[in-house]
Parts: C-alpha cells; sequence; structure tokens
C-alpha cells in the first residue's frame, strides 16, 4: 500500500474567524496555519486566499504573497490552489492562480446547490475550459466531485482530451447539496473511478474522521482543514490545522500506513519532481 498523502484545507472561502478564531485571513496566519500543517505530516497545503478583512479573493497577486510566503518556511511542499474562487466569479477571474503555474490545482467537475440560493455553478463549457488551461500551463488537476455524476462528467470529459491520466479525485462528502458522507457512498465513489487513478477523501463536519479511516484502510488519501471542519472532537474547536493533521498521521500510525512526505507524494501523483 502506498505511503497516505495528507492534505491540509488550511482556510477555504467561507468559513471565518467567527467559527473558529483561529481561521487564517492574513498572510501571516496563513503561513502560520501550513507550517503547522506541514510540521504534521501534510505534504499538500490545499489554499484559498482572503484579504486581510476575510473576504476571499482570487487575485493571483495575493496568491503569490501566500504561495511565497509559505514556501519561505515549507521549502518542499505542493501548493494546490483552488479555482472554486466564491459564487459569482467569473471562469478568467477563478483561474488567476493558474498563471503562476503551481503544480497542481483544483477542477471542479459539477455544479452543486450550496445553500438557500447560492449555487455554485460549473458548466460543461466551463470544465472544459478549466482542463484545456491546466493542460496548456502543465498543471495536474484535482478533479473535485461532490457526487457521482461528476465523476461520470470527468471521465466523459477525460474521454474527450480536457483531462489527462492518470487522474487525481478528491470526494468532497457531505456537503449541503452534494452527497453523503456515509460508508455506503465512499464504496460508491471509490469503485467509480478507474484502476489507475488515485483519489483523497474530504469529509465535511462530523464526516471528516470517519472518512478518513475509510481511506487510510481502503488505500486512499485524506483531506483536512478548516475549511472542511473546525472541531478537533465533538464540541471542541481545533487549535490548529496541525492538530487536525496530527490526528489522521495517529490514525494512520495506528493502522500501520506511513505518512508520505512531499517527495514521495509527487511520485504517487505524478507530478515532475
Amino acid at each position: 500500500m502506498e505511503k497516505l498523502i495528507i492534505t491540509a484545507a488550511i482556510c477555504g472561502a467561507e468559513v471565518l474567524k467567527e467559527h473558529n478564531p483561529a481561521v487564517p485571513y492574513t498572510v501571516e496566519e496563513c503561513v502560520r496555519e501550513a507550517k503547522s500543517a506541514y510540521d504534521a505530516g501534510a505534504s499538500i497545503i490545499h489554499l484559498h486566499v482572503r484579504n486581510d478583512d476575510g473576504t476571499p479573493t482570487q487575485d493571483k497577486n495575493r496568491f503569490k504573497e501566500v504561495m511565497d510566503a509559505i514556501h519561505k518556511v515549507c521549502l518542499d511542499v505542493i501548493i494546490q490552489p483552488s479555482t472554486g474562487g466564491a459564487v459569482g466569479m467569473t471562469n478568467d477571474e477563478r483561474l488567476q492562480p493558474t498563471e503562476l503555474s503551481p503544480e497542481m490545482a483544483t477542477l471542479d467537475c459539477g455544479t452543486l446547490n450550496f445553500g438557500g440560493d447560492e449555487v455554485f455553478t460549473n458548466t460543461e463549457n466551463t470544465i472544459k475550459y478549466f482542463g484545456e488551461k491546466m493542460i496548456e500551463r502543465g498543471i495536474k488537476p484535482e478533479l473535485e466531485v461532490f457526487d457521482k455524476s461528476m465523476i461520470d462528467m470527468a471521465l466523459r470529459l477525460h474521454r474527450k482530451g480536457y483531462i489527462k491520466s492518470p487522474m487525481h479525485f478528491d470526494f468532497v462528502m457531505g456537503v449541503n447539496g452534494g452527497i453523503s458522507g456515509e460508508m455506503r457512498d465512499f464504496v460508491f465513489l471509490r469503485e467509480s473511478i478507474p484502476a489507475d487513478a488515485t483519489y483523497t477523501v474530504a469529509g465535511i463536519g462530523r464526516y471528516e474522521f470517519p472518512l478518513a479511516a475509510l481511506a487510510i484502510i481502503d488505500g486512499g488519501h485524506v483531506r483536512v482543514g478548516f475549511e472542511d471542519n473546525v472541531y478537533i472532537s465533538k464540541g471542541v474547536l481545533a487549535r490548529s490545522n496541525g492538530e487536525l493533521v496530527e490526528k489522521v498521521a495517529r490514525m494512520a500510525k495506528e493502522m500501520g500506513r506511513e505518512i508520505a512526505t512531499p517527495a514521495e507524494a509527487r511520485r504517487i501523483l505524478g507530478l515532475a519532481q
């Protein structure tokens, strides 16, 4: 079984300090949280960026500032910027961080009802456009799937040349409007991807650690972090992203699974060394 890649989604676009005071907004806070996760065993930092007041932005200059600052203290970490942005952003606005030539970036594979009147829109043409841009810029996409239909979309666009093999999926489970986070749902998604594909599981809220355990046992990979869950246990706020990563690393150790370094993660994911 391959070593476990742990991704830390340190801030997201929606979670606020009101939910957990440790949620990072500023450059310095993002560096602090990335370093805590990296030191605990994360080899990938999944990155959204904020303005200092906490409002989400896709501005490539802000991304560059944060990415450069993280790499000063986490020299070999893989930084995976989000192209999800926030509801209402244009495609090119969302794609700005890919202009910085990161090793990886996210590619959302479908539209989702986030709740109320919020709809996270990703049309087929949007997904094609993002896929083309990532191929053009030499970026490996992490295929964000919130339901089985999004896997089907990714596979169809792969056959048409918009997404290259081997594919890497992120099963985001437990989001309002998407698939739930039960074992049945995990097995359904897991059995729907190609044999040569890799995957990460991101369980939202109470699903985070139960799904992490399933992925560890199955040979998949795990994402944790404040974007997905701000609690270390029921009713107890996590003090840092690092504390969440530490819990997954401890679970993996108890199950006999070693943690991948950034270099090992690059090999597993087929990134340039």
